[in-house]
């Protein structure tokens, strides 16, 4: 009895009653998407909270020895669903005596919201904004800028994405940079805090319902009762935009809606291996088929799939909060390679569990622990709108950049170098630089269609028809994806071009080439844009794209025999006795802190200034972008008539307090010291640049402890550049996400995977066996080599 009593006491000291905060896993397993209605039910630990299926129960209490989980089951009936709610403890003794202190704990955990619950409830976006104090006086300057309804960039950088505009002057900046390296570079920041113009609206956001307006002066986002009023002073008149949704092109877009779901077809279901779908989770259709597409890759199933013992046992206390956990979990679960785990009980006793997969019609499985960790801190996909595919793929694909400093990184995969040929028109001369890229943006040639005749014989129709008459036939633009192609390898004109060779501004021709083909190339249709009336709007095209493409010709060669290169020299500076002092030309301190804000080592951002000769921001701005591949990108800047590098930060007098910060991120003491030294060792610019030179600290061989591979094998050569895979160009068409609607940021998305020669159609949790799969409608289009 003795030996009872203290077993009793055991399981006791590890009940806990759940208190305000606590995060109550009851609704799924944290390593599976096991439920309570699923076979076997659901564990929830009594003192973690977390929930585990049946086939993970007794891995959790190997490990941690917790004894006793609450068992919770649903069984669903005809109108009523019936719940059994046990104790369950995993020890030798047959019975226990229901405490006091259980039955509060059995109490708190029925009674608790859960974290899907919560994460519902986090998500919801209709978030409440209050009105800017700058909106009512908000003073815009008289200085003719309109903006136009497509082609923004950066003023500074020529970024194309996160664009803000300034509701003063109508400049058009870069965002700020997120946590994780991702986002802007921060110009429309440092705009305000040069200028104090306060309020900015996010382009590709303004419908007749509104835009997203940022107010730095008060750091959040805000209302602007007078904003039709402060674009209309721009140019933009949302008062006479037609409304985002059915109302635009309702009948192409039915048929699109039609077409894209196969509807009007009996499709077969499918299940099993491979063959699992997922629930949508509101405006989650993004989230699901980009998933299904990249769990299909085998480097994603070598890295996650293959090493799920490893990874499962070396999560952390709280695998929900775990990246490479819950991809593997995703991962195990929508491929179903392992249809039998192995798993030890208490007893010592080994178990074969068999995964089972629904015949016919699935329930399919809910990402929601998926979902809330690679949204959580991003302001788009940590709520519950509907997202652009393209974006979440980026995102997702930098997450894992994040997460697999070494070893097998799956985005390998995907990653190429692409060659830009600059050829100054006057002098003849070239210059040559290199960018990492993950999808190849292909333009749409609208002009290019072979219907013409068609198409305007369809125009006239709905021009002259009776909206009574019924709707009319869906006639699209016809667009060879040849001539999309061409128009992708077409020099594009620089007319603003500063060229070293003659020393003043030109004309210049830049052609873009592949520099390496990867294994698997994702290509984008860029089917979105806005009229001229600043309507958004999507090209309703049908594109020839083929089951196997060839680009080698796309191949880029490098300097010709004979061709000059562009020296390196700036441009003449304007020398004053402000500027010069000794014959030495002294570096603007302001420009250079601005390129350091923005994450750029401050070895580089000084070279920028001086070889740009203190012209400015923008001028500074382009030599960073054009010499971030060099090998000395980031080396001591050695000024004429000095023996050594002024500016550098010696590593004893870097904060120990920020070194153990960045350690405890998982990177080793080098990297720390790489980075703060890089960022004149402020801790926050040291984390943003640690985030965004993923590739030169996976040149330094780290281990997965965090630990520098030279510590124990001694010194290498660290690759030069990026990682990335050649060979041969050759491609087969394995899948592909179509959109259906007017807007990224509206409609719907699914997916078709082909699978054993046979097209599956992923609609969420429909899984079915294609008949006509619309590949001439596609978005994304997802290609593999052609081993030769």
């Amino acid at each position: 009895m003795a030996e009872v009593g203290e077993v009793l006491m055991s399981v006791l000291s590890t009940i806990r009653v759940p208190r305000p905060g606590d995060r109550v896993h009851k609704d799924e397993c944290a390593l599976s998407f096991s439920s309570p209605e699923s076979e076997g039910g659901l564990y929830v630990c009594m003192n973690s909270f977390l929930g585990f299926g049946s086939q993970y129960v007794d891995r959790h209490h190997t490990r941690t020895g917790q004894r006793a989980y609450l068992h919770i089951t649903r069984t669903r009936k005809t109108q009523v669903i019936t719940s059994d709610n046990s104790l369950v403890y995993c020890t030798s003794v047959l019975t226990l005596l229901l405490s006091f202190k259980v039955s509060l704990s059995m109490a708190g955990l029925m009674s608790a919201d859960s974290v899907s619950h919560t994460l519902q409830v986090q998500q919801w976006d209709g978030e409440v904004r209050q009105e800017s104090r700058h909106a009512a006086d908000l003073k815009q300057l008289d200085n003719g800028v309109k903006i136009p309804p497509s082609g923004w960039r950066c003023e500074v950088c020529d970024l194309q994405e996160n664009l803000w505009m300034n509701l003063t002057d109508g400049k058009v900046l870069c965002g700020r940079r997120y946590f994780d390296g991702s986002g802007g570079n921060n110009h429309a920041l440092l705009h305000f805090q040069q200028t104090g113009h306060p309020l900015a609206v996010k382009l590709g956001t303004i419908t007749p319902d509104g835009a997203d307006v940022y107010s730095y002066d008060e750091d959040d986002m805000v209302l602007d009762p007078k904003l039709p009023e402060h674009l209309a002073h721009f140019g933009i008149d949302m008062m006479t935009m037609e409304k985002v949704g059915l109302e635009i092109a309702v009948n192409q877009r039915v048929g699109e809606w039609e077409v894209i779901q196969e509807s009007g077809t009996t499709l077969r279901p499918l299940s099993g291996p491979g063959l699992t779908g997922m629930k949508n989770l509101g405006n989650s259709c993004y989230l699901n088929s980009v998933m299904q597409v990249l769990f299909t890759v085998p480097d994603f199933q070598n890295k996650y799939v293959s090493n799920i013992d490893k990874i499962f046992d070396e999560a952390p206390s709280d695998p929900t909060q775990d990246f490479k956990t819950q991809v593997c979990r995703g991962t195990v679960t929508l491929t179903g390679i392992l249809t039998r785990t192995r798993i030890w009980c208490a007893c010592k006793r080994t178990h074969i569990l068999t995964f089972l997969f629904p015949q016919g019609d699935q329930i399919g499985i809910a990402p929601r622990m998926f979902k809330a960790l690679v949204g959580r801190g991003h302001p788009e996909f940590s709520t519950n709108r509907q997202q652009d595919a393209q974006e979440f793929l980026l995102h997702f694909i930098n997450m894992v950049e994040r997460n697999c400093r070494s070893g097998l990184n799956p985005s390998e995969a995907f990653r190429f170098l692409v060659e830009e040929r600059i050829v100054c028109q006057q002098s003849q001369k070239a210059k040559y630089t290199q960018r990492v890229d993950y999808i190849l943006q292909l333009p749409v040639p609208m002009d290019q269609a072979t219907n013409t005749e068609e198409l305007q014989e369809a125009e006239r129709r709905r021009e002259e028809a009776d909206s009574s008459a019924g709707p009319l036939p869906t006639v699209r633009a016809q667009i060879p994806f040849t001539a999309c192609m061409a128009a992708l390898s077409e020099p594009e004109i620089l007319t603003d071009f500063w060229s070293s060779a003659v020393q003043a501004k030109t004309t210049a021709t830049k052609t873009t080439r592949f520099a390496s083909f990867p294994d698997y190339l994702v290509i984008q249709i860029k089917k979105f844009t806005f009229g001229l009336d600043w309507v958004p709007k999507k090209l309703d095209v049908s594109i020839d794209v083929p089951d196997t493409l060839d680009l080698s010709a796309l191949r880029g060669a490098g300097q010709q025999p004979g061709e000059e290169l562009l020296p390196e020299v700036a441009p003449p500076p304007l020398m004053t006795p402000d500027v010069e002092v000794k014959g030495i030309l002294v570096l603007d301190d302001s420009t250079v802190s601005q390129l350091c804000e923005m994450g750029f080592p401050l070895e580089a951002c000084r070279k920028a200034v001086y070889y740009t000769g203190n012209t400015g921001i923008d001028a500074a701005m382009n030599w960073v972008m054009g010499h971030m591949d060099d090998p000395d990108f980031s080396a001591p800047l050695v000024l004429p008539g000095c023996s050594s590098a002024p500016g550098t930060t010696p590593t004893e007098s870097l904060s120990e307090e920020h070194l153990a910060t960045i350690v405890s991120m998982g990177f080793s003491r080098d990297q720390a010291t790489k980075a703060l030294r890089a960022t004149s060792n402020v801790l926050e610019r040291a984390v943003d640049w640690i985030f965004s030179h993923l590739d030169d600290l996976e040149s330094m061989e780290v281990s997965e402890g965090g630990r520098s591979a030279a510590d124990s094998e001694g010194s290498r050569e660290p690759p030069p550049g990026p990682r990335v895979r050649d060979g041969p160009g050759k491609y087969e068409l394995f899948a592909f996400i179509s959109h259906m609607g007017t807007s990224t940021m509206c409609g719907h998305y699914v997916c078709h995977i082909k699978k054993d020669q046979q097209w599956v159609i992923f609609n969420d949790q429909k899984v079915c066996a294609s008949e006509k799969p619309p590949k001439d409608l596609g978005y994304l289009y997802f290609y593999r080599r052609v081993a030769e």
